[in-house]
């Protein structure tokens, strides 16, 4: 029986099981976590801010030595449910060298966390962020937001806040990448990963990005590696579909690479994800 599109269960679940596709997914992580704790021993780091009460409501921040800076948040991946800020730190260390203020932030986790909740905590950290950031050399009126796979829907959920509810001035938004990211969620509502998320369709609806209206209307960066499954693609273009009649976006299919090799590619200067990041920071 189909559950969604062309897929039966067995067939959506599988799209969804990016580690399955890729069996040395273990591999990279590992490397991850090499390369960030190199990072944090190459680049002062003040780690562990509270933006808010919960215990994940934790950030990271690798200060520009240049005062006003261009400020990039990432939001970590992991399915809602897994992985954190630690596995990312290298990010800090491929944009350093531009004199980027980077915020790498935690976020309450699933089960524990409903979908409603993540996204709020996501919310927090970028007013966080915009109220202490001259602190750390970054410039509030510059905030640009990038994530990776879940943390991919969490940025772009940052385009659909209605920001005057939390007294952030959307215009301080000044891009998004994402990366690997999911923006319609009825399908990882139908799909074996809803035991740990527990979404009913109300929820899944509000948190999918390609099913709302952009609110904020900054430039926008959609990349995806080639060689993920159809349904990240799909994902992807959707979200492009949906919001680029009204958004400045732009999409990237990057040929030769999975959901996880896409990642370390943003450490190399002439890269296809690198330097989509540049132009998205306008540099």
């Amino acid at each position: 029986m189909l559950v969604y599109k062309q897929y039966d269960q067995v067939a959506l679940d599988r799209q969804y099981n990016n580690r399955l596709h890729v069996p040395d997914f273990a591999t990279y992580l590992e490397r991850w976590k090499l390369l960030s704790s190199q990072t944090e021993n190459k680049h002062h780091v003040i780690k562990d801010l509270s933006y808010g009460s919960l215990p994940r409501e934790m950030l990271d921040i690798y200060p520009s030595a240049y005062p006003s800076s261009k400020t990039l948040i990432f939001i970590h991946g992991g399915y809602w449910h897994k992985l954190g800020k630690e596995y990312f730190q290298f990010i800090a260390d491929a944009f350093h060298v531009y004199g980027i203020t980077t915020v790498l932030i935690n976020y309450p986790l699933a089960p524990s966390a409903s979908m409603d909740q993540i996204v709020t905590s996501c919310k927090k950290a970028v007013c966080w962020v915009a109220q202490n950031i001259p602190k750390y050399n970054g410039s509030p009126g510059e905030i640009y937001v990038a994530g990776y796979s879940a943390g991919g829907h969490l940025a772009a959920m940052m385009m659909a806040t209605e920001w005057k509810l939390y007294n952030f001035n959307p215009e301080l938004l000044k891009g998004v990448s994402t990366i690997s990211g999911l923006f319609n969620l009825t399908p990882i509502r139908l799909s074996d990963l809803n035991q740990i998320l527990n979404m009913n369709e109300e929820t899944a609806f509000n948190n999918s990005p390609a099913l709302q209206l952009p609110v904020s209307h900054c430039a926008l960066s959609i990349v995806v590696g080639g060689d993920e499954t159809g349904e990240f693609l799909d994902q992807s273009m959707e979200l492009y579909s949906n919001w680029g009649a009204t958004t400045p976006a732009g999409i990237m299919q990057i040929k030769g690479l999975n959901h996880y090799s896409i990642m370390e590619t943003l450490l190399e200067p002439a890269s296809a994800l690198h330097l989509a990041m540049l132009r998205l920071l306008k540099i």
